[in-house]
């Protein structure tokens, strides 16, 4: 069963499944971490579901750098 986007607790580990989701949980997470400006664009979710990054962890990481 894949993991809930919705409603499961999102960490720097979650991984990054299949079914994964631009999701309210999940833009709040990446706030946390990236702070009031993070922005999901075309290009990051495309990167994001790529198959490239291995946990929310990553994802962060990525916009942190990207941004820089």
């Amino acid at each position: 069963m894949s993991f809930d986007w919705h409603a499961g607790p999102i960490t720097r580990a979650t991984p990054i499944d299949n079914g994964y989701r631009n999701t309210q949980k999940v833009r709040q997470f990446l706030v946390s971490e990236c702070g009031d400006a993070f922005r999901f664009d075309r290009d990051f979710m495309a990167w994001i579901k790529s198959g490239a990054p291995y946990n929310m962890g990553d994802v962060a990481d990525e916009w942190a750098r990207t941004r820089r």
